[in-house]
């Protein structure tokens, strides 16, 4: 691997407030290991004590019902965080976290990761931020459920998609490109709907030449119509 881990480290978004000694010292705390596509980082009850920064490729984050259908949480991207409730007193995982692309993955222990928080308020508040944002989502996508109907789910979905994964094409903010593996199935899982219903969505999408959609990526052609 060309890239060492203080250089991906340098390049991780979070940590671009820290100073250089801070990330060294971090990069002294970290582990970088490849994680090949479909390889389970960690299991629900699996110890917490860890936390996750993700350089390369994509993770999946979801949980099992007791009825054993699989309810996605997140599709994370290089330069994200996950593990992160270890540090609010979770003692064991809830969720599952799979790589659904070839990954490169820096953990940091537990007890580590919270002595850098003591270390840089910066670094804490930023910690802090991000809890706040992945609980926001999480209201957010429960008050889909009870307000918004199956096919406004998958749009707002889709514009989620732009707005945290999406490149602006030439400048236009209408025109986007996402660049993420979803199947049908798997946007279902993620707007709470089925995959009947993401196919009819998209399907008439296209037909109104708002998007164009392919396994590999989503072109939106008309984003403040989503």
């Amino acid at each position: 691997m060309a890239e060492t881990k203080l250089w991906y480290l340098e390049n991780f978004s979070m940590l671009k407030i820290l100073s250089k000694k801070e990330i060294e010292e971090i990069d002294r705390m970290a582990i970088m290991r490849s994680m090949p596509r479909n390889k389970v980082i960690y299991f629900p009850e699996d110890s917490s004590n860890t936390v996750f920064l993700l350089k390369k490729g994509r993770v999946k984050i979801s949980r099992i019902s007791e009825s054993g259908k699989e309810i996605i949480l997140a599709i994370l991207g290089p330069g994200e965080v996950f593990g992160e409730l270890s540090i609010t007193g979770q003692a064991t995982r809830e969720e599952i976290a799979e790589a659904t692309e070839d990954a490169v993955i820096c953990s940091v222990s537990l007890e580590n990761f919270q002595r850098m928080m003591e270390i840089s308020p910066k670094f804490n508040l930023q910690v802090t931020k991000l809890i706040g944002f992945r609980l926001k989502k999480v209201q957010s996508r429960l008050e889909g459920l009870i307000f918004k109907t199956a096919e406004q789910r998958v749009r707002a979905f889709i514009k989620e998609l732009a707005e945290e994964h999406g490149r602006e094409i030439a400048q236009n903010p209408e025109e986007r490109v996402v660049k993420l593996q979803l199947t049908h199935d798997e946007i279902a899982k993620l707007s709470a709907t089925s995959r009947q219903t993401v196919t009819s969505v998209l399907n008439e999408l296209e037909r109104q030449e708002i998007l164009t959609y392919d396994r590999s990526r989503i072109y939106i052609k008309k984003y403040s119509q989503l």
